[in-house]
């Protein structure tokens, strides 16, 4: 099942999310809203079909084992990125991509208090960064890493699981990491950090 269609749509639509179930038709999350696409009911079999056609080698190996996988995904002309979930449900592939927005916010853009601001600018530390599904934590986790690489020079070093903001070197060096592509794990990387 070719999924490029329905990517797109998410993207001329501005939609975020895009939704394959089994036992319904694909649906596009627009203004908070569910939608659905088309009449095609999705059975297992499709949905399992588009999961596996956008999914690497390791990924389905992954999600065989485990039963769930992460990754993120670009459009072919580079316009858009999407982070999916593949998982079961009810013993079906079910699968969810969400359009990452194309870029960074600025922390003002966003409203970010000068507190966090400043505790980007910390040398040591950590920062948790929790909140619903599509509360906006990795876009303001983002616009947070984006503020101290342009700000401050330094090595800003990220662990994601996926990346999901391709971040360019400004004033500081940074490199992303991704659990399953660059590293095995958030412990290896962790250890292999310090």
């Amino acid at each position: 099942m070719d999924i490029l269609p329905y990517l797109k749509l998410v993207v001329e639509k501005n939609a975020s999310d895009l939704f394959f179930t089994t036992g319904s038709p694909v649906k596009i999350k627009m203004e908070g809203k569910a939608a659905p696409v088309g009449k095609t009911v999705l059975d297992g079999d499709m949905c399992k079909a588009a999961a596996y056609g956008i999914m690497n080698e390791h990924q389905i190996s992954q999600f065989e084992e485990k039963m769930e996988c992460d990754f993120a995904i670009p459009m072919p002309d580079g316009s858009a990125r999407f982070r999916v979930n593949v998982f079961k449900q009810r013993g079906e592939v079910g699968m969810v991509l969400r359009r990452i927005p194309s870029e960074i916010p600025t922390t003002e853009q966003l409203g970010v208090p000068d507190v966090l601001k400043e505790l980007i600018g910390h040398k040591r530390g950590l920062i948790l960064m929790v909140g619903a599904t599509g509360s906006g934590k990795s876009t303001t986790l983002a616009a947070m890493i984006n503020h101290r690489n342009e700000t401050q020079s330094g090595h800003i070093l990220t662990i994601e699981d996926p990346v999901e903001f391709s971040h360019p070197n400004k004033k500081s060096i940074l490199n992303q990491r991704e659990v399953g592509v660059d590293t095995l794990s958030y412990a290896n990387a962790l250890k292999a950090s310090l």
